[in-house]
């Protein structure tokens, strides 16, 4: 064997015992209970995680001088800045339901949650939840039947009591159709096409249950996270889960309207060959990005969306497209393009929240809620009319 050949393989096997001391170091379970992934890179995450944990301690201790032992706190710039940089997670409960008005509809309805649970039930509603339940997060240990305590009867609980209380949303399926793609269809979600781009082995569409596991597993708490709930789908994304799903479809083409202004290559493309918004993005509204980005991720856009509404989905969804819009331009045909955007989601940039929560303020530009709201009319009018 030839010295350039020895070197060659004590290479390789120092990569792999450094990747696989990475693995051991770091765990394939993360912290909110998830299985990571295969392809999961355990190197550069243990690398993002030695940095990210010095702005963690560094914002722990701002946000506990802020809130100096109150549990009530009032919306300023301050707030909103701090925001940005994020909640540490043993504060996030409670500063979610502050931002999001929902501690406000809690105190202001005591007892509320636990009449729905007690009350009369819609038997097929809770028929149809129950057979769901086991479509949650799969890979997440706290969600299997297995599990002590096991999530699923809180969050089984905080559906029902959703359902009943909302009638007009109910826990509603969409119409099974006779289309290829119908066996896909999930809870909240109109038979769209939709690029396949399952994750970790899930349903490439979702729906409230991920969204109230999430609830679930930051608040601990079934009250509060039926609250929350009620907060995104009453204020923050209105007709987003409403059966028409008015909301939905008219936010998927504002978001087309803005990349046709801020990001034109991208929006040529699309109109060259043929293909809705709705087939690409979908998940990303419907599922406010679950199961799409890295959780820590995922909840970094949720801490600025309870802060400062949907425009913050907009913004996430623009950087994404903005950033790798060279990798986009790429595509030569439809398929491609749904490749393309299945691989911006993954990679360095989405899993350092930090930075990415940084460039979704800097990346779009400017992205005032009048240009939206002004584009929403629009293009709410335009979905009407097609029925």
């Amino acid at each position: 064997m030839s010295m350039a050949t020895e070197n060659g393989a004590g290479n390789t096997r120092l990569q792999l015992d450094t990747a696989t001391t990475a693995e051991s170091r770091i765990g394939r379970i993360d912290p909110y209970g998830f299985e990571r992934p295969e392809d999961f890179d355990y190197e550069f995450y243990e690398e993002f995680m030695s940095q990210y944990m010095t702005v963690l301690t560094r914002r722990a201790v701002r946000w506990s001088k802020l809130l100096k032992g109150n549990r009530r706190f009032e919306r300023s710039l301050k707030v909103k800045r701090f925001v940005r940089k994020g909640i540490p997670n043993e504060h996030r409960s409670m500063v979610w339901m502050y931002l999001s008005g929902a501690q406000a509809h809690m105190e202001q309805n005591p007892g509320y949650y636990r009449r729905l649970l007690e009350g009369e039930k819609n038997a097929q509603l809770v028929e149809t939840i129950h057979t769901d339940l086991h479509r949650t997060f799969p890979d997440n240990v706290l969600f299997r039947k297995t599990s002590n305590p096991c999530l699923q009867k809180n969050l089984f609980n905080v559906l029902v009591a959703y359902g009943h209380h909302n009638i007009s949303v109910g826990y509603c399926q969409p119409p099974r159709s006779s289309s290829p793609l119908s066996h896909h269809s999930d809870l909240f979600m109109s038979p769209l096409p939709i690029c396949s781009h399952t994750a970790r082995g899930m349903s490439q569409t979702k729906g409230m249950n991920f969204i109230v596991g999430y609830l679930l597993l930051i608040t601990k708490d079934e009250e509060k996270s039926f609250w929350l709930l009620d907060a995104l789908i009453g204020s923050i994304l209105p007709d987003y889960y409403s059966p028409a799903m008015i909301g939905l479809k008219t936010d998927q083409e504002v978001l087309g309207q803005l990349v046709k202004i801020k990001i034109p290559a991208v929006a040529e493309l699309m109109e060259k060959h043929g293909v809705m918004w709705t087939l690409v993005v979908s998940r990303w509204f419907i599922c406010l990005f679950i199961d799409v980005l890295p959780v820590e991720t995922v909840l970094r856009i949720w801490d600025c969306m309870f802060c400062e509404g949907s425009k913050i989905v907009f913004r996430v969804a623009l950087t994404l497209i903005k950033h790798y819009q060279d990798e986009i331009l790429k595509a030569r045909n439809f398929p491609d393009i749904c490749d393309k955007f299945k691989k911006i989601t993954k990679g360095p940039l989405v899993t350092d929240c930090h930075i990415f929560i940084k460039s979704i303020f800097t990346e779009p530009g400017t992205l005032s809620r009048a240009t939206i709201n002004k584009l929403r009319e629009q293009c709410r009018a335009q979905v009407l009319a097609q029925g």
